[in-house]
């Protein structure tokens, strides 16, 4: 199974957006032995929330643009990882050892929907 993890972080902290040396040199370590043992399918950062912007599409309206930085939320996502877990109890082990990489985060865990999870619309 896949799973999605998204992590959030508190983007006023200095070492949001400017990791260490140190830092960076961990999660590479971090990325390539999950790639070699098959966990992990992608894993991305992305830039603050001031470079970005949310589409809302209220219910019977237009779609209309946001651009950032989201006010709103303190804790904003910071990357994301895809993963192959055998079920979500694994997945929430994976994004355990993921989040003991920095100091403070929060890693939202999703399954990902499979082709076989939707309902077989041709069966009548």
């Amino acid at each position: 199974m896949r799973f999605l993890m998204m992590h959030r972080l508190d983007e006023s902290a200095p070492e949001a957006w400017n990791p260490s040396p140190e830092f960076m040199a961990k999660m590479g370590a971090f990325i390539q032995d999950w790639t070699e043992r098959g966990i992990l399918i992608t894993a991305e950062g992305v830039h603050p929330s001031e470079k970005g912007a949310i589409v809302r599409k209220p219910r019977g309206a237009a779609p209309k643009a946001t651009d950032g930085p989201f006010t709103e939320a303190k804790e904003v996502i910071g990357g994301f990882a895809l993963v192959n877990a055998a079920d979500r109890a694994q997945a929430v082990e994976y994004a355990s050892q993921y989040a003991d990489l920095f100091d403070e985060i929060e890693v939202e865990v999703r399954q990902v929907v499979e082709f076989d999870d939707l309902p077989d619309l041709t069966a009548e």
